[in-house]
């Protein structure tokens, strides 16, 4: 990518595809920060979730008629054709779950990983040469529940994460784990994970709990490759946990809370990245209606900085661009994206013009 050169942005409109369902994409100016419409999929039903293979040419989204009904929902894949989002269908397959609400693929792009919250499973699909998605390899349905009765019933998988490449006897460097957070166990589960066959296999020990009422929700590696993050809705709070990318063992470090101790409303975290040098990490609070930041030592641990408004109720989903210059947040039910320029040296946020009128926006996936 040259310096100046734009950035292709695909946010997914979660509505039913008579409704306004479908994925647009935007032309992002790095220098200027502006976002111009490009191109919209019409017609996909609840996109929720977005993901882009490693080699850029493929983009993955939940497909769901009815999300999280009764039927199992599809995980659609998508070819990207040229610069200006043209999106071609290029096959479906089952999620085999509902509610499916996390997709990520792994650093080899041979696979696919789902996470399912109303059935609280996670499942693995092998990617085809052409980027299509293949039937579900392994699916992992996870027992228990917590302390929190209206939440916490059942198990609710929430997201589920590939651990850095590590090099094996082959000298060859792939994730050997993957960790999915369970936001109705309070668990971390920690799975076996091989690529090239699109298997997970419980680990031992097969999770790390977090504190009782958390709700972990979204996950992320530091790019050091040695501390993972763990955003938790129901406790506002981040946890951070020390990775062994030997044992797949993880060791909690610190819990810092999302919200200004002055708040006394109801909020909910949902999602939070990293910027590429990992130096600051952001959250965000829906309810707050805010984002927050954080500074990264060079042990993991966090320190706010500051907790900004989002300029939009319910800040869903978050991207930062690869230069680590610009986040864009999805506010969904505020129903705008807004684009924020990122103070390299203190990790501050200053909004870029107006927000962007965008109907029910959840997930932004950026391209290069």
């Amino acid at each position: 990518m040259t310096p100046n050169a734009s950035l292709l942005v695909f946010v997914s409109l979660f509505a039913p595809a008579d409704k306004g369902g479908g994925i647009r994409a935007f032309h992002l100016e790095p220098q200027a920060g502006t976002l111009t419409a490009a191109h919209e999929t019409r017609a996909v039903p609840h996109p929720f979730f977005l993901a882009v293979a490693p080699d850029r040419a493929t983009l993955y989204s939940v497909w769901a008629p009815a999300f999280g009904g009764a039927e199992e929902e599809t995980v659609a894949g998508w070819r990207i054709v040229g610069r200006d989002g043209v999106l071609e269908p290029c096959g479906r397959q089952s999620t085999r779950g509902t509610a499916s609400c996390s997709l990520e693929t792994d650093s080899t792009g041979r696979a696919l990983l789902v996470a399912n919250y109303s059935s609280g499973s996670v499942a693995a699909l092998p990617i085809g040469p052409d980027g299509a998605p293949g039937a579900a390899a392994t699916v992992q349905r996870h027992v228990g529940s917590s302390v929190n009765p209206d939440r916490q019933r059942e198990p609710h998988a929430h997201a589920i994460i590939p651990a850095p490449p590590h090099a094996g006897t082959d000298g060859k460097a792939v994730s050997r784990f993957a960790y999915a957070a369970d936001l109705g166990t309070d668990q971390i589960l920690c799975y076996r994970f091989d690529p090239a066959r699109a298997t997970l296999e419980p680990h031992d020990p097969p999770f790390t709990k977090a504190p009782p009422g958390s709700g972990p929700r979204h996950l992320r590696f530091h790019p050091d490759g040695r501390t993972l993050y763990c955003i938790n809705e129901l406790a506002n709070t981040v946890g951070v946990y020390g990775y062994d990318g030997e044992t797949g063992t993880l060791t909690e470090r610190q819990i810092v809370p999302t919200l200004p101790s002055a708040f006394n409303g109801t909020s909910y975290t949902a999602d939070l990245r990293l910027t590429p040098d990992g130096r600051f990490l952001y959250g965000t609070n829906r309810g707050h209606d805010s984002i927050a930041i954080f500074r990264v030592a060079a042990d993991g641990r966090l320190e706010t900085v500051d907790i900004v408004p989002s300029r939009g109720k319910g800040p869903q989903n978050i991207a930062i661009t690869p230069d680590g210059r610009l986040l864009v947040c999805a506010n969904m039910p505020g129903n705008n994206v807004v684009v924020f320029r990122i103070d390299t040296e203190t990790g501050r946020l200053a909004p870029i013009g107006e927000p962007l009128a965008v109907t029910s926006p959840a997930c932004v996936a950026i391209v290069p």
